[in-house]
């Protein structure tokens, strides 16, 4: 879009596009070192993910799917999707990412607000970010302030959402570090770490999103004001 030709877009949003694409780099990374690093109970990570989601109260079933760290949890079928590297592995890394999906669930079990309330966002957010740019690109060439507003509010949804996702991912984190450190999956000070460093490096890509957001945010309010 005509946004990758203005200077002013590079200014507000691509800093956060750096420290977006560095997250990636880094949790990928953090990831492939800690899945060189087993565990001394021997779990795979769907075992783990089970005893996490078990001692958390939740009942789950788990699956396979395919990709890399394409782990999530469907709170619509009470499911954990893992990759396989996850699913099958016996890292500190498969852990670490499995107990935190498991964290997910054990959030709905308890009825967590953020998760219920992310949860219903999702078919607005779905729509908002499919249709915000191109409703904002029909105000640009009509004229009509309208179409920029609300274009400007469907956007608005979308970084809604992806503010609403930090307390949700760093909660799950912290139930599972908990319960991997109360059921004795993780054993040892060295393990705990891991652990800790593989699931901050992946909420840092869920900090960087949403500052990405934000910023994408800012420069379209912006190029709205500009147009009066």
């Amino acid at each position: 879009m005509f946004a990758l030709f203005d200077p002013w877009y590079w200014l507000i949003v691509g800093p956060t596009m750096a420290i977006a694409a560095f997250a990636s780099m880094r949790v990928k990374s953090t990831f492939n070192r800690y899945s060189q690093v087993g565990v001394r109970s021997g779990m795979t990570g769907a075992q783990a993910a089970a005893a996490v989601a078990r001692a958390g109260g939740a009942q789950v079933s788990i699956e396979r799917v395919g990709g890399f760290l394409s782990d999530h949890y469907d709170p619509r079928s009470k499911t954990l999707r893992l990759s396989p590297q996850v699913y099958d592995g016996r890292s500190v890394a498969s852990i670490a990412v499995a107990a935190h999906e498991a964290g997910h669930a054990i959030q709905d079990v308890k009825n967590y607000a953020f998760l219920n309330f992310r949860s219903a966002m999702v078919p607005v957010t779905q729509i908002g970010s499919n249709l915000w740019i191109w409703v904002f690109f029909a105000g640009m060439l009509m004229q009509f302030k309208a179409l920029l507003m609300i274009g400007i509010v469907l956007l608005g949804f979308t970084v809604l959402f992806q503010l609403v996702t930090l307390p949700v991912e760093f909660d799950a984190s912290s139930r599972a570090k908990a319960v991997l450190a109360e059921t004795g999956i993780v054993a040892t000070q060295e393990e705990a770490q891991g652990v800790s460093k593989v699931l901050g490096a992946a909420a840092m890509t869920y900090v960087a999103g949403a500052l990405t957001a934000l910023a994408t945010l800012a420069y379209y309010i912006m190029v709205m004001n500009r147009r009066d």
